[in-house]
């Protein structure tokens, strides 16, 4: 064997392995991709599948769901994924797009807010869907069921052990759902009364019998800003209503809710949560389950407290 054919063989070789790894990280391997844009619906998708797919998350824990943005990395995997799962109702108001460029190029799209009545978030002078349904576990029970059936049209996932895991997680969201009408039980009538930084808990005040008296945002995303008449309305809300403790989400800084004490002298508690996305392991929101339990304790807790 000649040195120049030796060389072009060892190219060659080289070039081969490089293509197959080239491959097996572009397509996960042998187990399909399913891109999800929140860390809250792929937490939820990474329970069901488990091990049986490549799962990939768009947001980090901690993002702003409205405010993200995605890398032309991530929009191109969103085009080579089996299926793309979004949650729709103009929640990703920087990543939208991409899902709809993914989709005209082929791909498959799962809108969780397609599953479920739409409830719409209102002030004096504007309103729109309600993209937050997660706050409330029944409705999160109809997007699980509304995933399984898509999940099963995904080539490479295994059907029994699919529905062996849709059945476990439905009892888990039963659970919940339990658990938090036991817990705000505790709370009379008088102090079901919710403010936020904006409006992101529609769902569960529809669910479990709350009032939302306000926001600081008097809107259903955080890209808005208040005004001061929206201030001074949401002031005299307050002190009506007797609320002890505004609930900011944790991506948000709590800024926003301060300002209601230094521009219209209202002086509140102000409560994070995480509402908008998961928190980093063991900060308490981790999972779907344990921020909803998190939040129900804190909100209960907060509204408690006598001014």
């Amino acid at each position: 064997m000649t040195r120049v054919l030796r060389a072009a063989l060892a190219t060659a070789a080289v070039l081969a392995t490089l293509g197959a790894a080239g491959c097996t990280a572009a397509g996960g391997g042998d187990r399909p991709l399913v891109v999800v844009t929140t860390n809250i619906l792929g937490d939820v998708v990474e329970q069901v599948v488990g091990e049986s797919a490549d799962v990939e998350v768009l947001m980090p824990a901690g993002a702003d769901p409205h405010s993200f943005e995605v890398s032309a990395q991530q929009a191109a995997r969103m085009r080579a994924a089996d299926l793309v799962v979004e949650n729709g109702l103009g929640l990703e108001e920087g990543v939208a797009r991409h899902v709809r460029a993914a989709e005209t190029d082929g791909a498959r799209v799962f809108t969780a807010g397609d599953a479920i009545d739409v409830l719409e978030w209102t002030t004096e002078d504007a309103s729109g869907p309600d993209p937050h349904f997660w706050t409330d576990p029944a409705r999160m029970r109809a997007v699980v069921d509304a995933l399984g059936t898509e999940l099963h049209d995904v080539p490479g996932l295994d059907d029994a052990r699919l529905d062996t895991a849709l059945d476990d997680y439905r009892d888990d969201l039963t659970d919940l759902d339990q658990d938090m009408t036991a817990a705000f039980a505790a709370l009379p009538e008088d102090r079901r009364a919710l403010v936020t930084n904006h409006h992101v808990f529609g769902y569960l005040a529809d669910r479990f019998d709350f009032r939302v008296v306000g926001a600081v945002i008097p809107s259903g995303t955080t890209l808005a800003s208040p005004s001061a008449a929206d201030l001074r309305d949401l002031a005299t809300a307050i002190e009506d209503a007797g609320v002890p403790t505004v609930f900011v989400d944790a991506s948000q800084p709590a800024r926003l809710a301060e300002v209601l004490a230094d521009e219209v002298d209202v002086h509140v508690r102000i409560r994070s949560l995480a509402t908008e996305s998961l928190s980093a392991e063991g900060q308490g929101a981790a999972t779907y389950l344990e921020m909803m339990r998190s939040n129900t304790a804190a909100i209960v807790d907060g509204l408690s407290v006598r001014k």
